[in-house]
């Protein structure tokens, strides 16, 4: 198949990628907007919702930046943004009840979640020096068995950050389901707020989408490339 090809479909993820990003920050800038009825603040949902699961070893703290929001496993902390953590919004809501899905996730060993934490450690090698080494098995000569065998090294690790961006789809997906359903269940937003909720939590879950097609067609460009390189 044409390179051609091949070049084509990477600058459409890349722009597709740009795209779903430039929307996501248009929606969470726009619910942010959309103050809270009950008036609680990310913290305080994220803690509730800690509460109602009956999880009491996860602490909520603040950290710096803007879509940094995340849950870490490995000392269970629900870490919400600065934008999130202290505000009463129909955004804060949705990212702190998303986050705190992930950890509902972790103290019921959900499975994929599992999977996903046992490829960190190869994704942050694969991040760092995968492409690197593939060109340095080009340099060396994809044809020679010294330059080809480094070159496949490189691709092994590019396969494994592929992997992990698939594995990572349902762990988002369903993070952002038991989320929404716990928001529902327990009335804790009026039915606009929720509406808005789910509407933010869809566009970011596209961004884990692109995400992952765009991993995938790395991996068959430099595999396009390493097979052409033995001709």
């Amino acid at each position: 198949m044409s390179p051609i090809f091949y070049y084509a479909i990477i600058g459409l993820i890349s722009f597709a990628s740009y795209a779903v990003s430039n929307r996501l920050k248009k929606k969470f800038k726009y619910y942010s907007g959309v103050t809270l009825g009950n008036g609680l603040s990310g913290k305080e949902i994220a803690e509730k919702m800690l509460q109602d699961h009956g999880i009491s070893d996860v602490q909520v703290i603040s950290v710096p930046g803007q879509l940094t929001d995340h849950y870490n496993p490995r000392n269970k902390t629900v870490n919400l943004s600065e934008s999130v953590y202290g505000q009463r919004n129909t955004a804060a809501a949705a990212v702190a009840a998303h986050e705190v899905g992930h950890a509902v996730q972790h103290a019921e060993a959900y499975a994929w979640l599992q999977i996903r934490s046992q490829l960190v450690p190869v994704v942050s090698i694969s991040s760092r020096f995968s492409s690197f080494i593939i060109i340095i098995g080009l340099v060396l000569g994809a044809s020679t068995s010294l330059g080809f065998g480094v070159a496949i090294i490189g691709l092994v690790l590019i396969a494994a950050s592929t992997l992990f961006s698939f594995i990572t789809l349902p762990v988002e997906y369903d993070a952002s389901n038991r989320a929404l359903d716990w928001l529902n269940r327990t009335h804790m937003l009026s039915q606009n707020e929720f509406d808005g909720a789910e509407d933010a939590l869809k566009w970011a879950a596209r961004t884990y989408l692109v995400a992952a097609l765009g991993s995938l067609a790395m991996l068959f460009y430099w595999a396009l490339t390493l097979l052409g390189s033995r001709d």
